[in-house]
């Protein structure tokens, strides 16, 4: 599988990134299945948060110590979600660390992501918080979640006047379907913008809902409208018509709709990898099938809509 590289991470980050909210430390003959899987499949690389909980954290840290594998894993975590209000202190971002770890069994994280922004606090204080644990050698890079690129580029340029280490990469939404409006509170997609502007900076992404919650499968549809928030943020008569499009070139490439959405996303003209959820090793299956698919530029914009042309 392709990797990505992002700075602080030697091995690199393969395109597809495992999930692990659907893991369950009762439950290892499950999860230890799935990313037995995952990694034969030559995934590196699973996604945890402290909002997730314990009993996912757990898991990963019971696999690793059964595979006896942690040096060949990349552990991305996120912490300082503000839960009901703002939580972007040094504190909250060294004590979820810290707590992360603990579930884990591991000693460090090697990518160490702030799962939201407070735009009221300063970044050189966020900075300053995050270098700490880089010092601390409780992670080996950081990034941020949900952050804009606007913020994103203000830290860096803040980092790198002062000597700090600054964002290696970043998680927000990148895919084919527009998000209407925000999945949840604080969630950020990307624009046309931001993505050129990763173009030219070179700054990975590690996209979160890459398929668009199963918006290109056939669980979604016009008259199909018993998810409410499907409805809320994917139901567009614009998305209607990518998934369309999406559909045309599945046909030519031999693969559904879903895979086209996700090759879409990796086929990006910068360092890119997707988080993904898969709830088996077949739906796994699903994801790694579209690896293959080498979509053009010109594929690309057709998909997003950017060439007004109804067919290529």
């Amino acid at each position: 599988m392709k990797r990505i590289e992002v700075a602080g991470i030697p091995q690199g980050i393969t395109q597809l990134i495992q999930g692990s909210m659907m893991l369950k430390a009762e439950d290892m003959d499950y999860s230890g299945g799935l990313l037995d899987a995952y990694a034969a499949a030559g995934g590196n690389a699973i996604d945890t948060g402290h909002i997730y909980g314990v009993s996912s954290a757990q898991a990963i840290g019971k696999w690793m110590e059964a595979r006896g594998n942690r040096a060949d894993v990349v552990v991305i975590g996120k912490g300082a979600h503000p839960y009901e209000q703002s939580r972007m202190t040094k504190t909250c971002i060294q004590n979820d660390l810290i707590e992360s770890l603990e579930r884990l069994a591991t000693d460090y994280m090697d990518v160490y992501l702030l799962h939201r922004d407070d735009p009221n606090v300063h970044v050189g204080y966020i900075l300053e918080g995050l270098n700490d644990q880089l010092a601390a050698g409780r992670c080996r890079a950081i990034g941020a979640s949900n952050w804009s690129v606007a913020r994103i580029r203000e830290a860096n340029a803040y980092a790198e006047k002062h000597g700090l280490t600054g964002f290696s990469c970043s998680s927000p939404n990148l895919g084919l379907a527009r998000p209407i409006e925000p999945r949840w509170a604080g969630c950020v997609s990307t624009t046309a913008e931001d993505e050129a502007w990763h173009e030219q900076s070179r700054l990975p992404i590690l996209s979160w809902s890459s398929q668009s919650g199963g918006f290109f499968t056939d669980r979604c549809a016009p008259d199909k409208r018993g998810d409410a928030d499907m409805v809320r943020v994917y139901y567009s008569d614009e998305n209607w018509e990518r998934k369309r499009r999406a559909g045309v070139l599945a046909e030519k490439y031999g693969v559904t709709a879903n895979q086209i959405a996700l090759a879409y996303v990796l086929n990006q003209p910068f360092p890119v990898a997707a988080i993904i959820g898969p709830q088996s090793p077949a739906e796994l299956k699903d994801s790694v099938d579209a690896l293959p698919v080498a979509l053009s530029a010109e594929e690309r914009a057709w998909l997003k809509l950017a060439t007004e042309t109804a067919s290529l």
